[in-house]
């Protein structure tokens, strides 16, 4: 049997150790855990996309080598705009997780491999991995890519803490990610493993037994205490009070010097080798599509619908199905085909459930089902099924809100727009009432929250009668498109006569401004001084669309150059302006850590005030950030006109640090501006989440999953530099699972206290189910508040730790080189699980041929056929719990082939193999 390589691993490793420093977190120099998890996670991408082309008999031939030209070519996108944004999100959703566990876990010696605690870091690894499987099932693709961030770094500190390479293993420990294997050959407690290093720069401190008797160690870190067991190595450095002691020294290979650049360099190797291997064992279990839709390998549109289905929304509901219907029938086959739907109803007291699916013809199914009912009070729970959309949608989603009347929820307003600025999601509402509701409502200020988080997320609130509310749903098709971008967003409440410009450029295509406002006048003029009016509804630069508060205008072209709106109105208004074009950046607000291997990390919540703010930018074009320029980034503030300028730090792979020192006391959005170097155009674009500081923190961390009918018990922190007193801590999540905790903490300015959040999630809570946890504390008065919002699993318990066994039984066929197409060849396999959670799916992972299937008792046997063109297959069996057995061969050709002298039809074959798999089972 001949197994094909499914790692380019050769082509990797030169890329990984051309550098000269690794295992550092983000933001150091050198190679890093994230360059070495990217370098393995784009390597195991490409591999995919190539399978799953050859699979549907398409060309996979990227143009190049950014990661943007690979999601066109993995899409497979003849035509239309592709933006990159939503793969660089899902990519830099894994690769933060890196900074998070030198940060949040920087003592823990099992999340490093240090002190040798070997058995409890293959346990975060193991529970990790299962966790991953579980919430792929579940559809939870945030966490799983979260968690598989965290467990890469984990992974890849067992090769630079430990002795895994001074032992002369030239192949990666397969146990670390195998379930049913354990850990080898630790050292004894008791055991001296190191030498004394006076100087500190030995090449190899380990003592002769050790590496003779090949027994495992690691350094001991001593981060706050100088001890260790005695004769134990260390794992050196600056930061590790140990080394001082005897033994002296260190056996980290973390930085690459010139006493240990062999041993770093096969470290980062093997690191390197055991992130494929860890890809391939979650790409098997998944599958080739759900892994790419992982990786972030989607289309960007997403059309999420909140819909309010008490009595009085007839109208609106038949409208919203409409729109939905039109959109789904419309875009489908098309580059701009939404990746994902989701629907949540909401009622009075009911909301949800949140459904989600891949399939345009099941989400016409469920929105066909929706009827209005019920429902008599006159505020509804919009904010509940607003969270679970909010928590249920990927990242930067668009999220449309049907309803006619005010949230009866109220108390979810400050969780709501955490959870807007957490996800930077973009929320528009669509508010309709009937004649009694008008009646009974002050309409603006009893919406007024729905207008309020419009604005804080970058959305529209339109009002319009229940008759018009048909013309207002063009806004869908405009923003659940691929590619689109913000260009302009202003707001000012009480409005006055102001001028705005915005820059076009040579990518951006269909631009619409929307102006949001009542009785509202202003002037639009182009960049060769052509003129129209909000009174024209269809002039030289225009179509203008009036329903409601929204006046929509859809350019007749884009003309580079900078444009003018000239408002002159007392009246509150919005301004937004939006196109397609896949040049976008996507953003974090971080900061600095201290400690063994400093870096940035992603603020979990609103920057802190006081200090200058930093922003990790993450450019994307069609021919990748390479080929674009950053001139100027800013914070504006968007009701206000104070604009504050930002230094620009290039990093590696398109990625820019930005230090900004005077930040907005107001809520702010990023303004970006830069040059396309292919076209020599110049470019503007804007976030839409608004943001603002703040002088209060909250910091929380969850090492583990929560396991079903148990209590998980989460610690957090609140810190302030603002006012002394009583802070109200609030809590919620997306599942209702009951939970305690504190509903006040007492502080002191500059003072921190902690509490502790208690769920315990129901014992039929179903394994990998995502639960998405907030936690506010606001001070004395409701002036200053922050957050932090959390991804937990709920994970089973794990007892199956047993892979499926595929045994290949018989191989047929006669393949020519000379005329591929005219021949077939045949492959009989033999699946079972032996006291095992039973077989969940079998699936072709490589191969262009078709897999027939039948069950024999305990076991399944499986006859594959291609033709000769496509010569080599490998067939992915996988249990209940995401166990991986594999079958792979490579059918030779015809000088070195098996030469069967008769071929069995299929139905014989089946025959012949039925008793073969009986017979296994006996």
């Amino acid at each position: 049997m001949i197994m094909k390589s499914s790692v380019p691993v050769v082509a990797l490793i030169a890329l990984v150790v051309s550098s000269v420093q690794a295992f550092v977190s983000v933001g150091g120099s050198g190679n890093t855990h994230v360059t070495i998890t990217g370098h393995a996670v784009m390597a195991k991408i490409h591999e995919v996309c190539e399978v799953v082309a050859e699979s549907e008999g398409r060309e996979f031939n990227p143009m190049g080598s950014s990661p943007e030209e690979l999601l066109r070519a993995c899409l497979g996108t003849a035509t239309g705009e592709v933006s990159g944004a939503k793969f660089r999100t899902a990519l830099n959703q894994i690769y933060m997780q890196n900074g998070f566990v030198d940060r949040d876990f920087m003592s823990s010696a099992p999340h490093h491999f240090n002190n040798e605690a070997f058995t409890e870091g293959r346990n975060l690894i193991i529970q990790g991995i299962a966790a991953i499987k579980a919430n792929v099932r579940t559809d939870n693709l945030q966490s799983a890519r979260e968690t598989l961030g965290r467990v890469c770094h984990t992974l890849q500190d067992f090769y630079s803490h430990s002795n895994w390479v001074e032992l002369r293993n030239r192949s990666p420990y397969a146990n670390l990610i195998r379930p049913d294997l354990n850990i080898e050959n630790i050292a004894d407690v008791a055991m001296p493993t190191c030498s004394d290093c006076a100087s500190g720069t030995c090449p190899n401190q380990l003592l002769p037994d050790i590496l003779n008797g090949k027994f495992l160690t690691s350094g001991y870190m001593g981060l706050f205490s100088p001890n260790k067991p005695k004769g134990k190595c260390s794992h050196g450095g600056e930061t590790d009070l140990s080394s001082n002691q005897n033994p002296r020294g260190g056996i980290s290979k973390d930085e690459r010097h010139s006493y240990n650049a062999d041993l770093h360099n096969k470290a980062v190797n093997l690191a390197s080798e055991a992130t494929l291997e860890l890809l391939e064992d979650i790409r098997g279990a998944i599958g080739n599509k759900d892994y790419l839709r992982l990786m972030g390998i989607a289309r960007s549109a997403v059309l999420a619908f909140v819909i309010d289905t008490t009595g009085s929304m007839a109208d609106d509901i038949a409208e919203a199905k409409r729109v939905a219907f039109n959109i789904i029938d419309s875009k489908k086959g098309t580059q701009d085909e939404p990746s994902e739907y989701i629907l949540v109803p909401f009622n009075d007291p009911d909301f949800g459930p949140l459904i989600r699916t891949t399939d345009p013809d099941v989400m016409k199914l469920e929105i066909s089902k929706l009827k209005a009912a019920g429902g008599d009070d006159i505020p509804e729970m919009c904010l509940s099924g607003l969270q679970l959309a909010l928590t249920g949608a990927p990242s930067s989603s668009y999220i449309y809100v049907f309803t006619d009347a005010p949230p009866k929820d109220t108390y979810l307003e400050n969780i709501i727009t955490a959870l807007i600025r957490s996800t930077k999601s973009t929320v528009s509402f669509f508010m309709t009432t009937s004649r009694r509701k008008r009646r009974a409502l002050n309409a603006r200020s009893d919406f007024q929250v729905y207008y309020d988080m419009a604005l804080a997320s970058g959305g529209q609130a339109i009002e319009v009668s229940k008759s018009s509310i048909s013309q207002a749903t063009d806004i869908i098709v405009d923003t659940s498109t691929s590619a689109l971008v913000t260009i302009l967003q202003r707001s000012r409440d009480p409005g006055r006569v102001e001028s705005f410009s915005f820059l076009l450029d040579e990518s951006v295509t269909n631009t619409t401004i929307y102006i949001t406002g009542s009785s509202l006048t202003f002037n639009l003029r182009s960049p060769t001084g052509v003129s129209q009016s909000n009174t024209v509804a269809n002039g030289p630069l225009g179509t203008i669309q009036t329903v409601g508060n929204l006046q929509r205008i859809q350019l007749n072209e884009t003309e580079m150059g900078l444009w003018f709106i000239e408002m002159t109105t007392s009246r509150p208004y919005t301004i937004k302006v939006i196109g397609q074009s896949a040049i976008t950046f996507i953003y974090n607000f971080v900061e600095e850590f201290k400690g063994p291997h400093p870096g940035y990390a992603v603020i979990d919540g609103r920057p802190s005030a006081g200090s200058p703010a930093k922003l990790l930018l993450t450019l994307t074009g069609e021919k990748g950030p390479e080929a674009l320029e950053v001139h100027e980034v800013a914070l504006v503030e968007v009701s206000g006109v104070k604009v504050s300028n930002g230094t620009v730090e290039k990093m590696a792979g398109g990625d820019f640090l930005v230090t900004v020192k005077d930040v907005p006391e107001g809520e702010f959005v990023i303004l970006l501006k830069g040059k396309d170097k292919t076209f020599s155009s110049l470019f503007q674009r804007q976030t839409t989440t608004m943001m603002s500081q703040s002088k209060v923190t909250v910091k929380a961390k969850a090492d583990s999953s929560m396991l079903p009918g148990q209590e998980f018990k989460l610690n957090f922190t609140v810190t302030t530099n603002g006012s002394s007193g009583a802070y109200t801590i609030r809590a919620r999540n997306d599942k209702n699972i009951p939970m305690t905790h504190p509903s006040t903490l007492s502080l002191v300015s500059g003072g921190s206290a902690q509490g502790t959040v208690s769920l315990t999630p129901p014992a039929d809570t179903v394994s990998g189910t995502d639960v998405t946890l907030t936690i506010e504390a606001e001070g004395p008065g409701g002036s200053d508040s922050n957050y932090a919002v959390l991804r937990l699993s709920v994970l089973s318990k794990v007892t199956d730790l047993t892979p499926p066994k595929c045994e290949i039984v018989d191989v047929q066929g006669t393949c020519y080189s000379s005329s591929c197409s005219s021949s077939k060849w045949e492959l009989s396999v033999n699946i079972t699980d032996n006291n095992g959670t039973g077989i969940e799916s079998i699936s072709i992972q490589q191969g262009s041929g078709n897999l027939t299937q039948k069950e024999v008792e305990d076991c399944v046997m499986g006859l594959y056929e291609a033709s000769c063109c496509s010569t080599s297959v490998t067939l992915s069996a996988v249990d209940k719990v995401g166990n991986v057995g594999r079958c792979s061969y490579t059918m030779k050709s015809s000088a070195d082939s098996r030469l069967i002298s008769m071929s069995l039809p299929l139905w014989a074959s089946l025959l012949l193999y039925g008793f073969l798999c009986y017979s296994f089972t006996l």
